[in-house]
């Protein structure tokens, strides 16, 4: 395959024609955020180049001449404070923006510009790191999923097994994240999600219609509710109000094509679809799980006149994993013993309207979302006869969310206050086998309405020159559940982070936070086999986190930050059965929470994180981060606490893209993670007939949880990206060699049965496979070539 892709590669090279490369015209209007008014006499510059432009007296403005690529640009003028907007991309036409200013109440006196990549954020100094276009396009290793190039951020941990991107952020569980699309939370961001969790083996937002993310693993906004671990902030591109233009491409595992224009004079529209060849892939790499997924991806923004908007989003996918039963090696032949089949249909809808009235801009989000998970499995895949059925189950869950906010600002101050309100819909009809000293079964139906309500408020101060600035927040949940989740004042999230210009351009900051979510909907939907609640026990799981970093703007072009944080957990779901916290599980497919939970388990996790950054407008992007941390809990107060699923311990990274002459780039990207924790098998219990036959795996001994521990790993990515230009076209084509040094993988062998019963004399309950181990280690390249065309 590399020798193939290679081949492809150098018939690229050979057969480059060149070509005039075309210049287009960036356009735009600068107006006043609060009644939406235009402003003359602003300054645009293009950052990393000497080239600018003034608005008129209609805020508008046109910078000539400008070569295809990626660019931001710095906006400042007399009475307003100065913006760095995101990246936009100049590729086969023109392109029109609108910039939004906010007043300053500082002296009206000239503004100077200084032309730097990198931006601050007042509300959150700390925690936030915003990833732009450019990264989002090129990241070496992550073919475009934000979910993999969040991988290179400090905190933020990878599988080196790989094909999953569970999103493991300062030490914490993959169900600890929340996702929100311009605004609308969405409940995952990947195709066969696990439920209870959030992880899956690809994204299911497309990167064409991202503009940037608000990456956030501290310091959470307060109205962003039910995270513990990381929010990501998703902003979708707007449509272009004077032209059309059509993007097709092929990537590593789907097909996409992408669309963006205009409805009439007011509205804008993107929209996207896409339909794997994952099947195709994972068959070639002889993996014994074929996925094939379908999804669409929609915005729609009205501007009804100066003081109103609207957006109208959706976002919808269809997953089915078939199993390629056709494998017969060992390694393939465990996998399909214990992995059922999945299929999943999820979709979200959502409305933002914004109402602008001078300093106040009310904000009004409905949305509703929705998943269908069915999951089902056979002994040894045998689907003749329903004596052979091990797992079959069938759970949807829908929210309906509004959420109301006012945003005002009097002077230095910015008050936001809002409510919302929830309708929550959990449903499950079950059946698995589970072997617990006997083999039995777990069957219930359950049908769960709750409502949940929410308040809170953040007031934000600056002085006149940002030397310092504060974040003051407050945010209260509940819901009729139970009765200990039904009172805000339980629940109460306080929130503050401080930012102080010590000299210029070095900034030291900090914050602090408690923050609460809710038990995943599988595990308060539990029911026992006399059809009641088990787990009205469970309460808001909290973690208190603090956080003090410095961060150093070099120069224009080499930014450092330093950032310690330490989080304390409480109110964890404990599984009675297996005897450790349930933020231990939820890293592979299918569903965590159905079982019986204490919320007696706590947790701990506190480190060290260190990133570097070196930007070089049009040229250079080089990220460097090194995290140094420890994850630990406990099943309760009185016991020990031990090293959790995710206690790597550390994890480094450092990833480059450089531009060369004629539209080609080349990047690299160098991975390290310290080996994760693991529990030895429980060869006794694994051997038992019954026992395998319930799950078709081997059970582990936790009495020696998290005992052992996983070598370290380290793997280089190489990326190469070639674009041709013309006239109105654009063709594309990247290569991406994951893997490049083919670095083993080393994990414990697998425990398996042979099918072979070692003694049939004895009774049946006492009977045991003869069992085998298998090698399990993994170190291939991963191969991917992209094609991109656009007109």
């Amino acid at each position: 395959m590399i020798r193939i892709l290679l081949f492809i590669s150098f018939i690229l090279v050979s057969a480059t024609i060149i070509v005039a490369q075309p210049a287009h015209s960036l356009k735009g209007k600068v107006v006043d955020r609060s009644n939406r008014q235009p402003i003359e006499f602003a300054n645009i510059l293009l950052v990393g180049f000497g080239k600018g432009a003034i608005t008129d007296q209609n805020g508008q403005f046109t910078i000539d001449d400008v070569v295809p690529g990626i660019y931001r640009l710095r906006v400042s003028a007399i009475g307003f404070k100065t913006v760095v907007t995101p990246d936009y991309i100049i590729s086969t036409k023109n392109i029109n923006v609108e910039v939004e200013l906010e007043e300053s109440t500082s002296e009206l006196a000239e503004v100077t510009v200084v032309a730097s990549p990198f931006r601050r954020n007042l509300e959150n100094p700390i925690g936030l790191r915003i990833i732009g276009l450019q990264e989002i396009e090129k990241s070496p290793g992550a073919n475009r999923d934000i979910s993999r190039i969040v991988q290179s951020y400090p905190g933020v941990a990878f599988s080196p097994a790989g094909y999953r991107n569970d999103l493991i952020v300062r030490g914490g569980a993959p169900s600890e994240n929340r996702f929100y699309l311009d605004g609308v939370e969405i409940p995952n961001i990947n195709h066969f999600s696990t439920q209870g969790a959030s992880g899956g083996p690809v994204g299911i937002i497309n990167a064409d219609l991202i503009r940037e993310v608000n990456f956030y693993t501290g310091s959470f906004p307060a109205n962003r509710s039910n995270a513990l671990s990381s929010v990501l902030d998703f902003k979708l591109r707007d449509g272009d109000m004077e032209h059309y233009s059509l993007k097709a491409t092929v990537g590593a595992s789907e097909v996409s094509l992408a669309s963006n224009g205009h409805l009439g004079d007011k509205t804008s529209y993107v929209v996207s679809v896409r339909q794997s060849y994952l099947q195709f892939l994972f068959d070639m790499l002889g993996l014994p799980f074929l996925p094939t997924f379908t999804d669409a991806q929609f915005k729609l923004k009205s501007r009804i006149n100066e003081n109103n908007e609207i957006v109208i989003l959706g976002l919808g996918g269809i997953d089915n994993m078939r199993l390629n039963t056709r494998l017969t090696d060992e390694k393939s032949e465990y996998i399909l013993s214990y992995l059922p089949k999945i299929q999943q249909e999820t979709f979200t809808v959502g409305a933002v309207y914004k109402h602008y009235t001078g300093s106040h801009i009310q904000t009004f989000v409905v949305s509703h979302n929705y998943l269908n998970n069915r999951n089902t499995k056979y002994l040894a895949n045998d689907e003749s006869t329903n004596d052979n059925l091990m797992l079959k189950l069938r759970s949807i869950e829908q929210d309906t969310k509004f959420r109301f906010e006012n945003l005002s600002t009097f002077g230095q101050w910015k008050i936001n206050i809002g409510a919302n309100l929830d309708f929550s819909h959990y449903s499950n009809d079950s059946f698995q086998r589970i072997y617990n000293s006997q083999l039995g079964v777990v069957q219930y139906q359950t049908a769960l309405n709750m409502v949940r309500w929410g308040i809170f408020g953040t007031a934000n101060y600056a002085t006149e020159d940002e030397r310092f600035a504060v974040s003051l927040g407050v945010r209260s949940d509940a819901n009729n559940f139970s009765s200990k989740m039904n009172k805000l004042s339980k629940q109460v999230s306080p929130r503050v982070s401080i930012s102080y210009g010590i000299v210029n351009g070095l900034f030291l900051n900090g914050s602090f936070g408690l923050y609460y979510q809710l038990p995943q909907y599988t595990a308060l939907g539990y029911k026992g086999a006399n059809d009641e609640w088990l787990n009205k026990s469970l309460k808001y799981i909290n973690v208190a986190q603090s956080s003090l970093g410095l961060k150093w703007n070099i120069n224009t072009n080499i930014e450092l930050s330093v950032e310690g944080f330490y989080k304390k957990y409480n109110h964890i779901p404990y599984s009675v059965v297996d005897g450790i916290p349930l933020a231990c599980k939820g890293d592979d497919y299918g569903v965590i929470g159905n079982e019986l939970l204490l919320p007696t388990a706590q947790g701990r996790s506190f480190g060290l994180e260190i990133l570097g950054k070196w930007i070089i407008n049009r040229k250079l992007n080089v990220a460097s981060s090194f995290t140094l941390f420890k994850s630990e809990y406990r099943n309760n107060k009185q016991s020990e606490y031990i090293a959790s699923a995710w206690d790597n311990r550390y994890i480094f990274n450092m990833s480059g893209t450089y531009n060369l002459p004629k539209q080609w780039s080349i990047g690299v990207k160098l991975s390290c993670i310290g080996g994760a924790p693991y529990t030895p098998y429980d060869i006794e219990m694994s051997s038992l007939v019954d026992a395998w036959n319930a799950q078709g795996k081997p059970y582990y001994d936790y009495d020696r949880y998290n005992t052992e521990r996983l070598p370290a790993f380290g793997q280089i990515d190489l990326r190469v990206d070639k674009i041709f230009y013309i006239k109105r076209y654009m063709l594309g084509f990247y290569i991406d060699l994951q893997n490049v040094t083919k670095s083993t993988f080393s994990q414990p062998d697998i425990l398996m049965s042979t099918g072979e019963i070692e003694n049939p004399d004895k009774p049946y309950s006492e009977q045991r496979y003869k069992m085998k181990y298998i090698e399990q280690k993994s170190g291939t390249i991963l191969p991917t070539l992209g094609i991109t065309f656009e007109f």
